[in-house]
């Protein structure tokens, strides 16, 4: 199956970490995940409790996206998210397949995305905006891209950029039973890393799927 091309071009420093993982179930509680959710923040405040925000951003590979975001005028979000839980706030909950990912996100620090692949028509590229290309957010607010900004879109439009994040059109709901988790890995994210947060977005998605079957698990 032809699933991503790089049409960004052979300079471009960006690696795409892609998870397929079907036969999920989406619409139920899972008591196994909410040990893991309160492990994890439990961990995370004991690691980072004395912390300043210099030195959350010096951490890899919180570093190599606080320098992306930087180029363009903005903040990396998931720095603000992180410290919210430090100080007390809980992981939010939801969708058991968006959940999963939060959780991954916040332990890595890696931005990633994730979609319905069923709404999904393949392949997928990666490619560099202008700045004109429009598409409608999670939130249903209508946006251009930022120009020069890395995006991902499928043969119908724009799936996520860095900069404004993912679309609605494919957005994961409680009915979806196939799911196509994306990494933005621009410079400074090792392979690796990649690797081993796909791993654990993996493990969680599991715990509340456990028919779930993984289909591909690769970085481009």
């Amino acid at each position: 199956m032809n699933i991503f091309k790089n049409e960004a071009g052979g300079a471009a420093k960006c690696s795409i970490g892609l998870l397929i993982i079907e036969n999920v179930k989406n619409n139920a509680d899972c008591n196994t995940l909410k040990v893991v959710r309160d492990e994890l923040e439990d961990t995370i405040r004991a690691k980072y409790a004395q912390s300043s925000r210099n030195d959350l951003k010096a951490q890899r590979p919180m570093d190599a996206y606080i320098a992306y975001y930087k180029k363009f005028g903005y903040t990396y979000h998931v720095l603000s998210q992180l410290e919210s839980v430090i100080k007390g706030k809980p992981i939010p909950t939801g969708l058991p397949a968006v959940e999963a990912m939060f959780m991954a996100e916040l332990k890595n620090m890696i931005l990633t995305a994730g979609h319905d692949l069923d709404q999904i028509q393949l392949p997928i590229s990666l490619r560099i905006s202008t700045g004109k290309e429009g598409y409608t957010t999670m939130s249903g607010k209508s946006v251009e891209t930022i120009p020069k900004d890395f995006m991902i879109a499928d043969q119908n439009g724009i799936l996520s950029s860095i900069l404004r994040g993912p679309d609605l059109r494919t957005a994961i709901t409680k009915h979806t039973t196939r799911v196509i988790y994306m990494v933005y890995a621009p410079p400074g994210v090792e392979e690796q890393l990649v690797y081993n947060h796909l791993g654990d977005i993996e493990s969680y998605v599991h715990m509340t799927s456990q028919a779930s079957v993984t289909r591909l698990n690769t970085v481009y």
